[in-house]
């Protein structure tokens, strides 16, 4: 079977060949062609399997047809799902997406200015990770500081929200005294977790045993951390998590100094990965919307490559997903 080209997408979308080009050449096409037909003419080629010359594309618009996403660690699960919200937004743009990890400001600034990239998706930045970029790179930040970089989008999530809906879940439950495993690592949307915990936990009344955990060393250190708070001769009888994975720590500490969850202790996570309802009992847990997430930034990015004006996106709803890990107070 041959090869479909071009004028095969434009038989069967019911346009010209010449739009067909302006839909495949980036640029152009936020000025001169719908959206509407643009999405046509781009499920016209899914189900013809087309794919555009990259190689003339390039030459032709100084462009890779790639975009990156920096995220800090590439095995943190909640960026599975940020991925997958982020790949399945370019890919109706026509953009094929790298994955970066561990990065830093310079390898960013690096990354922009070599010409490999078309755009950058920086999600969940730390601090040491933000730097100057250079004024014409097309970038958007996922899950980071709104005043990071006015002059770039910002998609945000309510994790604010997502804290208190936590915290006055337990409460309602006649939780009392409540632990919280807080990351240490130093970032915005952990400085807004934190800020929201101490907040709600003041406005009710609760009392409060803190321990930080590192995040980056992942499960080991969760389970370590939580066997510390479950020894205490004061323990509380509920515990908030700032991730899944930390969450899932605390059941095997619990479970090793024979406490059953949630009749013993209550536990509460956050992101919403699939981890969570594979747990014994399964995770109640904040849903981070990862993919949505995911395809807002991509979107935003894909709109900047065409030059339009990128609107502000509003912070994106989080949900308590109540399950099987938290009881009342006994």
């Amino acid at each position: 079977m041959r090869r479909p080209t071009g004028r095969d997408v434009a038989r069967l979308a019911g346009v010209s060949q010449a739009t067909v080009s302006l839909v495949f050449s980036g640029a152009e096409a936020g000025r001169r062609v719908s959206e509407a037909t643009r999405e046509r003419v781009r499920e016209a080629a899914r189900s013809l399997g087309y794919r555009p010359q990259a190689a003339g594309r390039q030459l032709r618009l100084g462009r890779s047809g790639m975009i990156m996403l920096a995220v800090p660690n590439l095995q943190g699960p909640f960026f599975g799902r940020v991925l997958e919200g982020v790949h399945h937004e370019a890919g109706r743009h026509g953009l094929a997406v790298v994955v970066s990890s561990g990065w830093g400001s310079a390898t960013l600034a690096e990354a922009a200015t070599a010409g490999r990239f078309d755009g950058l998706l920086i999600c969940s930045p730390d601090d040491s990770q933000l730097g100057e970029l250079p004024p014409d790179t097309p970038a958007v930040f996922l899950d980071a500081d709104p005043g990071t970089d006015r002059a770039r989008p910002t998609v945000e999530l309510d994790v604010a929200g997502g804290m208190r809906a936590a915290v006055e879940h337990l409460a309602a439950l006649g939780h009392r005294r409540i632990g919280h495993l807080r990351s240490t690592h130093a970032a915005y949307t952990f400085r807004v977790r934190q800020a929201a915990f101490e907040r709600a936990v003041r406005e009710l009344g609760l009392d409060v045993v803190e321990l930080g955990v590192s995040l980056n060393e992942g499960y080991t250190a969760a389970r370590s951390v939580a066997g510390e708070l479950l020894e205490r001769s004061d323990r509380p009888r509920a515990v908030i998590c700032d991730d899944d994975v930390v969450a899932s720590g605390v059941y095997q500490a619990a479970a090793e100094r024979g406490l059953r969850v949630p009749d013993d202790l209550s536990v509460v996570g956050m992101d919403n990965v699939a981890v969570s309802g594979l747990l014994a009992p399964p995770l109640t847990t904040v849903d981070l919307p990862g993919e949505e997430l995911g395809r807002a930034g991509a979107a935003a990015l894909a709109g900047l490559l065409r030059g339009e004006r990128v609107a502000p996106v509003a912070p994106l709803a989080t949900a308590l997903v109540r399950r099987s890990s938290t009881a009342p107070a006994r």
